[in-house]
């Protein structure tokens, strides 16, 4: 596999934690330096993570994951964002002032990282089939998703400032469809 291969395969994996990253820098709150760095590092690090996790499992665990990973994907994505939604509705008449954001809610971003890196433990799952070397992969993963998720969480920062408290129910939306998307890819 070609290193121009595997990069279309991260950029491609990267996606939906660039769209979630999205919806994060669309938080009524701006976001500091080190937050942002915080949210591409778990996205990129989940991303890096799970291609070793499929790799390992083998064909054994192929069949029962692929099984059930678009559900699990979608309810964990719906959920967030319908919370987003609703809350961005309940505030819409609220102030536009933004401060910076100090807790990040660790729960959250752990679950959205799981939920957009799903599809990473399938291809480590592949590339364990046909007995492809995992680490080097797997770090081109991790660094592309890391990079394209601080490019998010920057668009959702402009975004915010642009649309203000709007922007949450946009971020919420982009959550749900991106749980449907995967849901949708896989049943149809």
């Amino acid at each position: 596999m070609s290193y121009p291969v595997i990069f279309g395969i991260a950029l491609a994996l990267a996606m939906d934690a660039f769209a979630v990253s999205i919806s994060y820098g669309c938080s009524p709150v701006k976001m500091s330096l080190r937050n942002m760095f915080t949210i591409a590092l778990f996205f990129g690090a989940f991303q890096a993570l799970m291609p070793f996790a499929g790799w390992f499992s083998g064909q054994l665990f192929e069949q029962l994951i692929s099984a059930w990973d678009h559900w699990i994907a979608f309810t964990l994505l719906a959920i967030i964002g319908i919370k987003m939604i609703i809350e961005g509705v309940k505030d819409y008449g609220a102030g536009e002032s933004c401060e910076i954001q100090k807790d990040l809610g660790y729960k959250k971003l752990f679950i959205l990282s799981v939920a957009t890196s799903i599809d990473a433990l399938a291809v480590g799952l592949s590339l364990s089939v046909i007995n492809y070397p995992i680490a080097i992969p797997a770090a081109i993963i991790g660094a592309v998703t890391f990079v394209i998720s601080l490019t998010g969480v920057r668009m959702g920062c402009r975004l915010q400032h642009i649309l203000g408290r709007r922007v949450e129910i946009l971020g919420g939306a982009i959550l749900v469809f991106i749980g449907l998307k995967i849901l949708f890819e896989h049943i149809g």
